[in-house]
Protein backbone atom coordinates (compact mmCIF):
# COMPACT_ATOMS: atom_id res chain seq x y z
CA UNK A 1 0.00 0.00 0.00
CA UNK A 2 1.18 3.30 -0.73
CA UNK A 3 2.92 5.27 2.08
CA UNK A 4 -0.15 8.38 2.90
CA UNK A 5 1.34 11.65 2.30
CA UNK A 6 2.82 14.17 4.64
CA UNK A 7 2.18 18.00 4.75
CA UNK A 8 4.97 20.44 5.26
CA UNK A 9 3.78 22.86 7.81
CA UNK A 10 5.24 25.45 10.39
CA UNK A 11 3.34 26.71 13.34
CA UNK A 12 3.61 28.23 16.99
CA UNK A 13 1.07 27.12 20.23
CA UNK A 14 1.68 30.19 22.84
CA UNK A 15 0.32 30.89 26.16
CA UNK A 16 0.11 34.76 27.32
CA UNK A 17 -0.31 34.83 30.91
CA UNK A 18 -0.71 38.59 31.71
CA UNK A 19 -3.92 38.27 29.43
CA UNK A 20 -4.84 34.70 29.75
CA UNK A 21 -4.72 34.02 26.05
CA UNK A 22 -4.20 30.72 24.19
CA UNK A 23 -3.20 31.10 20.75
CA UNK A 24 -1.88 28.77 17.30
CA UNK A 25 -0.95 30.14 14.39
CA UNK A 26 -0.07 28.03 11.12
CA UNK A 27 1.35 28.60 7.73
CA UNK A 28 1.40 25.37 4.77
CA UNK A 29 1.46 24.66 1.37
CA UNK A 30 -2.03 22.44 1.90
CA UNK A 31 -5.37 23.52 1.04
CA UNK A 32 -7.15 25.36 3.71
CA UNK A 33 -4.89 24.59 6.70
CA UNK A 34 -7.20 25.99 9.48
CA UNK A 35 -9.20 23.43 8.82
CA UNK A 36 -6.81 20.46 10.42
CA UNK A 37 -3.78 22.18 12.59
CA UNK A 38 -5.19 24.45 15.39
CA UNK A 39 -6.97 23.71 18.53
CA UNK A 40 -7.71 25.43 21.01
CA UNK A 41 -9.83 26.07 24.34
CA UNK A 42 -9.86 29.25 26.60
CA UNK A 43 -8.52 28.09 30.46
CA UNK A 44 -7.56 25.05 29.06
CA UNK A 45 -4.65 25.16 26.54
CA UNK A 46 -3.91 25.20 22.65
CA UNK A 47 -2.93 22.33 20.36
CA UNK A 48 -1.19 22.00 16.84
CA UNK A 49 -1.29 18.34 14.87
CA UNK A 50 0.26 18.38 11.53
CA UNK A 51 2.78 16.48 9.20
CA UNK A 52 0.20 13.55 8.84
CA UNK A 53 -1.50 15.47 10.73
CA UNK A 54 -3.83 13.27 13.36
CA UNK A 55 -6.83 15.57 13.99
CA UNK A 56 -7.92 13.06 17.02
CA UNK A 57 -4.58 14.39 18.65
CA UNK A 58 -7.02 17.83 18.86
CA UNK A 59 -10.21 17.03 20.98
CA UNK A 60 -8.35 14.22 22.19
CA UNK A 61 -6.01 16.53 23.72
CA UNK A 62 -8.51 19.54 24.84
CA UNK A 63 -10.08 16.84 26.44
CA UNK A 64 -6.66 15.60 28.97
CA UNK A 65 -5.99 18.74 29.01
CA UNK A 66 -9.11 19.91 30.91
CA UNK A 67 -8.41 17.17 33.10
CA UNK A 68 -4.96 19.51 34.19
CA UNK A 69 -3.12 16.99 32.35
CA UNK A 70 0.47 19.11 31.46
CA UNK A 71 1.29 19.75 28.16
CA UNK A 72 4.40 17.08 28.31
CA UNK A 73 2.33 14.51 29.79
CA UNK A 74 -0.31 14.93 26.67
CA UNK A 75 2.27 15.02 24.13
CA UNK A 76 3.59 11.82 25.56
CA UNK A 77 -0.07 10.10 25.85
CA UNK A 78 -1.17 10.98 22.41
CA UNK A 79 1.83 10.41 20.53
CA UNK A 80 2.46 6.31 22.46
CA UNK A 81 -0.69 5.10 21.78
CA UNK A 82 -0.94 6.15 18.42
CA UNK A 83 0.94 3.54 15.61
CA UNK A 84 1.77 5.98 13.37
CA UNK A 85 3.27 8.56 15.73
CA UNK A 86 6.88 8.71 13.43
CA UNK A 87 5.01 10.66 10.96
CA UNK A 88 2.96 12.45 13.33
CA UNK A 89 4.13 16.51 14.68
CA UNK A 90 2.37 18.20 17.71
CA UNK A 91 2.70 21.18 19.84
CA UNK A 92 0.59 21.79 22.76
CA UNK A 93 0.60 24.89 25.82
CA UNK A 94 -1.28 23.62 28.86
CA UNK A 95 -3.57 26.16 31.06
CA UNK A 96 -0.86 26.79 32.75
CA UNK A 97 1.47 27.85 30.20
CA UNK A 98 3.74 24.80 30.32
CA UNK A 99 5.01 23.93 26.38
CA UNK A 100 5.83 20.89 24.55
CA UNK A 101 6.14 19.46 21.22
CA UNK A 102 7.11 16.40 19.27
CA UNK A 103 8.37 15.36 15.74
CA UNK A 104 8.14 11.95 14.98
CA UNK A 105 11.34 10.57 13.40
CA UNK A 106 9.61 9.66 9.66
CA UNK A 107 8.77 13.06 9.21
CA UNK A 108 10.25 14.75 6.02
CA UNK A 109 12.71 16.79 6.27
CA UNK A 110 13.86 19.15 7.36
CA UNK A 111 11.95 18.30 10.21
CA UNK A 112 12.25 19.50 14.28
CA UNK A 113 10.62 21.33 16.76
CA UNK A 114 12.02 24.54 19.29
CA UNK A 115 9.85 24.96 22.79
CA UNK A 116 10.30 27.92 25.18
CA UNK A 117 8.97 29.45 27.95
CA UNK A 118 4.98 29.38 27.13
CA UNK A 119 5.29 28.56 23.77
CA UNK A 120 6.46 25.73 21.05
CA UNK A 121 7.75 25.95 17.11
CA UNK A 122 7.52 22.94 15.29
CA UNK A 123 7.71 22.21 11.46
CA UNK A 124 7.94 19.52 8.83
CA UNK A 125 9.61 19.57 5.05
CA UNK A 126 11.13 23.10 6.13
CA UNK A 127 13.57 24.95 4.40
CA UNK A 128 16.39 25.13 6.91
CA UNK A 129 16.11 24.97 11.39
CA UNK A 130 16.40 28.33 11.09
CA UNK A 131 12.67 28.79 10.39
CA UNK A 132 11.80 27.22 13.85
CA UNK A 133 14.64 29.15 15.62
CA UNK A 134 13.79 32.23 13.78
CA UNK A 135 10.10 31.74 15.20
CA UNK A 136 10.96 31.53 19.02
CA UNK A 137 13.34 34.36 18.78
CA UNK A 138 10.90 36.58 17.30
CA UNK A 139 7.99 35.56 19.47
CA UNK A 140 10.16 35.97 22.55
CA UNK A 141 11.46 39.78 21.70
CA UNK A 142 8.28 41.35 20.17
CA UNK A 143 6.44 43.39 22.03
CA UNK A 144 2.22 43.58 22.04
CA UNK A 145 0.37 41.35 22.94
CA UNK A 146 -0.74 37.42 21.50
CA UNK A 147 -2.16 38.19 17.98
CA UNK A 148 0.88 40.30 16.83
CA UNK A 149 3.11 38.16 18.36
CA UNK A 150 2.06 35.43 16.87
CA UNK A 151 1.89 36.96 13.03
CA UNK A 152 5.40 38.06 13.74
CA UNK A 153 6.69 34.94 14.23
CA UNK A 154 4.91 33.62 11.30
CA UNK A 155 6.72 36.19 9.28
CA UNK A 156 9.65 35.19 10.53
CA UNK A 157 9.10 31.47 9.81
CA UNK A 158 8.80 32.48 6.31
CA UNK A 159 11.40 35.10 6.03
CA UNK A 160 13.63 31.52 6.85
CA UNK A 161 12.36 29.95 4.26
CA UNK A 162 9.44 28.46 5.68
CA UNK A 163 7.77 25.64 3.85
CA UNK A 164 10.34 24.31 0.91
CA UNK A 165 7.26 23.56 -0.74
CA UNK A 166 6.04 27.39 -1.30
CA UNK A 167 2.93 28.95 0.28
CA UNK A 168 -1.24 27.94 0.18
CA UNK A 169 -2.77 29.29 3.40
CA UNK A 170 -2.77 30.29 6.80
CA UNK A 171 -4.66 30.72 9.59
CA UNK A 172 -4.72 32.42 13.30
CA UNK A 173 -6.78 31.44 16.40
CA UNK A 174 -6.25 32.61 19.56
CA UNK A 175 -8.65 31.95 22.35
CA UNK A 176 -10.14 34.35 25.03
CA UNK A 177 -12.83 33.89 28.15
CA UNK A 178 -15.60 34.96 26.53
CA UNK A 179 -13.76 37.16 23.58
CA UNK A 180 -15.81 35.78 21.08
CA UNK A 181 -18.48 37.77 18.76
CA UNK A 182 -20.81 39.09 21.45
CA UNK A 183 -19.19 37.49 24.26
CA UNK A 184 -20.75 34.09 22.93
CA UNK A 185 -17.82 32.24 22.56
CA UNK A 186 -13.99 31.73 23.66
CA UNK A 187 -13.04 32.83 19.72
CA UNK A 188 -11.31 36.18 20.20
CA UNK A 189 -9.63 35.21 16.50
CA UNK A 190 -10.62 33.16 14.33
CA UNK A 191 -8.87 33.88 10.88
CA UNK A 192 -8.52 31.09 7.89
CA UNK A 193 -6.89 32.06 4.57
CA UNK A 194 -7.63 28.43 2.99
CA UNK A 195 -5.93 29.51 -0.56
CA UNK A 196 -3.60 32.31 -1.79
CA UNK A 197 -0.32 32.75 -2.94
CA UNK A 198 0.74 34.97 -0.48
CA UNK A 199 -1.36 33.94 3.03
CA UNK A 200 0.47 35.11 5.41
CA UNK A 201 0.69 38.82 4.02
CA UNK A 202 -3.50 38.33 3.53
CA UNK A 203 -3.44 36.95 6.97
CA UNK A 204 -2.40 40.27 8.06
CA UNK A 205 -4.65 41.99 6.00
CA UNK A 206 -7.46 40.70 7.02
CA UNK A 207 -6.78 41.02 10.55
CA UNK A 208 -6.22 44.41 10.50
CA UNK A 209 -10.31 44.65 9.56
CA UNK A 210 -11.33 41.92 11.76
CA UNK A 211 -9.31 43.86 14.55
CA UNK A 212 -11.26 47.23 13.33
CA UNK A 213 -14.65 45.82 13.35
CA UNK A 214 -15.06 43.20 15.88
CA UNK A 215 -11.65 43.84 18.83
CA UNK A 216 -11.04 45.95 21.45
CA UNK A 217 -7.24 46.11 21.70
CA UNK A 218 -6.80 49.86 21.92
CA UNK A 219 -5.57 51.58 25.21
CA UNK A 220 -8.86 52.17 27.01
CA UNK A 221 -7.13 55.38 27.80
CA UNK A 222 -7.43 56.52 24.46
CA UNK A 223 -11.17 56.91 24.03
CA UNK A 224 -12.17 60.19 22.95
CA UNK A 225 -15.42 61.63 24.62
CA UNK A 226 -17.68 63.16 22.39
CA UNK A 227 -17.82 66.73 23.21
CA UNK A 228 -16.73 70.03 21.53
CA UNK A 229 -14.34 69.65 18.56
CA UNK A 230 -14.93 65.69 19.00
CA UNK A 231 -18.23 66.04 18.75
CA UNK A 232 -19.01 68.60 16.08
CA UNK A 233 -16.84 66.22 13.48
CA UNK A 234 -18.79 63.26 14.21
CA UNK A 235 -21.93 65.34 13.45
CA UNK A 236 -20.33 66.44 10.33
CA UNK A 237 -19.41 63.10 9.43
CA UNK A 238 -22.80 61.61 10.10
CA UNK A 239 -24.59 64.45 8.39
CA UNK A 240 -22.40 63.69 5.45
CA UNK A 241 -22.71 60.22 4.61
CA UNK A 242 -26.68 60.95 5.67
CA UNK A 243 -26.85 59.17 8.99
CA UNK A 244 -27.84 62.68 10.71
CA UNK A 245 -30.37 64.94 9.11
CA UNK A 246 -30.86 68.48 9.52
CA UNK A 247 -30.14 70.19 12.49
CA UNK A 248 -29.57 68.63 15.82
CA UNK A 249 -29.57 69.91 19.80
CA UNK A 250 -26.53 70.76 21.65
CA UNK A 251 -24.41 67.76 22.98
CA UNK A 252 -24.77 64.69 22.37
CA UNK A 253 -28.37 64.44 22.22
CA UNK A 254 -30.63 61.50 21.54
CA UNK A 255 -30.64 62.40 17.32
CA UNK A 256 -26.93 62.18 16.98
CA UNK A 257 -27.01 59.11 19.87
CA UNK A 258 -29.28 56.90 17.39
CA UNK A 259 -27.07 58.18 13.98
CA UNK A 260 -24.47 57.27 15.37
CA UNK A 261 -25.40 53.92 16.16
CA UNK A 262 -27.26 53.06 13.11
CA UNK A 263 -23.61 53.71 11.78
CA UNK A 264 -21.72 51.51 13.97
CA UNK A 265 -24.50 48.84 13.29
CA UNK A 266 -24.65 48.98 9.57
CA UNK A 267 -20.93 49.21 9.63
CA UNK A 268 -20.17 45.99 11.86
CA UNK A 269 -19.08 47.74 14.80
CA UNK A 270 -21.67 46.71 17.02
CA UNK A 271 -18.78 45.12 19.33
CA UNK A 272 -17.42 48.65 20.22
CA UNK A 273 -20.90 50.66 21.26
CA UNK A 274 -20.14 52.62 23.63
CA UNK A 275 -22.84 53.96 26.57
CA UNK A 276 -20.75 56.24 28.32
CA UNK A 277 -20.03 59.13 26.03
CA UNK A 278 -17.04 58.20 24.38
CA UNK A 279 -16.39 56.25 21.05
CA UNK A 280 -12.64 54.47 19.87
CA UNK A 281 -10.39 56.28 17.80
CA UNK A 282 -10.36 53.93 15.26
CA UNK A 283 -13.83 53.84 14.62
CA UNK A 284 -14.29 57.42 14.13
CA UNK A 285 -11.46 57.82 12.13
CA UNK A 286 -12.68 55.20 9.43
CA UNK A 287 -15.78 57.22 9.67
CA UNK A 288 -14.44 60.16 8.81
CA UNK A 289 -12.47 58.08 6.08
CA UNK A 290 -15.76 57.61 4.91
CA UNK A 291 -17.07 60.74 5.15
CA UNK A 292 -14.06 62.26 3.35
CA UNK A 293 -14.49 59.34 0.30
CA UNK A 294 -17.99 60.55 0.20
CA UNK A 295 -16.89 64.32 -0.30
CA UNK A 296 -14.21 63.58 -2.70
CA UNK A 297 -16.78 61.37 -4.84
CA UNK A 298 -19.63 64.37 -5.42
CA UNK A 299 -16.73 66.72 -5.56
CA UNK A 300 -15.58 65.07 -8.94
CA UNK A 301 -18.73 63.82 -10.58
CA UNK A 302 -18.85 65.78 -13.27
CA UNK A 303 -22.15 68.26 -13.42
CA UNK A 304 -25.52 67.67 -15.79
CA UNK A 305 -24.18 69.45 -19.24
CA UNK A 306 -27.32 71.05 -20.53
CA UNK A 307 -28.04 69.67 -24.76
CA UNK A 308 -25.72 66.36 -23.95
CA UNK A 309 -28.18 64.00 -24.94
CA UNK A 310 -28.58 65.66 -28.10
CA UNK A 311 -24.29 65.00 -29.16
CA UNK A 312 -24.51 61.37 -27.41
CA UNK A 313 -24.33 58.49 -30.21
CA UNK A 314 -28.05 58.26 -29.87
CA UNK A 315 -28.67 61.83 -31.13
CA UNK A 316 -28.29 60.72 -35.07
CA UNK A 317 -30.25 57.05 -35.36
CA UNK A 318 -29.07 55.42 -38.84
CA UNK A 319 -32.18 53.23 -39.63
CA UNK A 320 -35.68 53.90 -39.08
CA UNK A 321 -38.00 57.22 -39.64
CA UNK A 322 -38.17 60.04 -38.00
CA UNK A 323 -40.88 60.33 -35.13
CA UNK A 324 -44.33 62.09 -36.62
CA UNK A 325 -44.48 65.53 -34.43
CA UNK A 326 -47.11 65.89 -31.97
CA UNK A 327 -49.66 68.40 -32.55
CA UNK A 328 -49.92 71.34 -30.25
CA UNK A 329 -53.36 71.01 -29.76
CA UNK A 330 -55.54 68.38 -30.29
CA UNK A 331 -59.33 69.16 -30.21
CA UNK A 332 -61.94 66.31 -29.69
CA UNK A 333 -64.01 65.48 -31.98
Amino acid sequence: MAEPPRFGTFSIVAFDRERGEWGVAVQSKFIAVGSVVPWGEAGVGALATQAFANVRYGPDGLALLRQGVSADDVVRRLTSADPDRDQRQLGVVDGKGGAASYTGSKCLEWAGHVVGQGFACQGNILFAPAVVEGMARTFESTPGDLPERLLAALESGQREGGDRRGMQSAALLVLRKEGGYDQGSDRWVDIRIDDHPTPIEELKRVFELYDLTLLSREDPASRVRLEGEPLRQLKRDLNVLGYLIGPSAEGLDPKTRAAFSKFLNENNFENKARDDGTAWPSVLEYLSERARTELTRRLTTHPIETGALDRGPGARPTGGSPSAARPKDRTPP
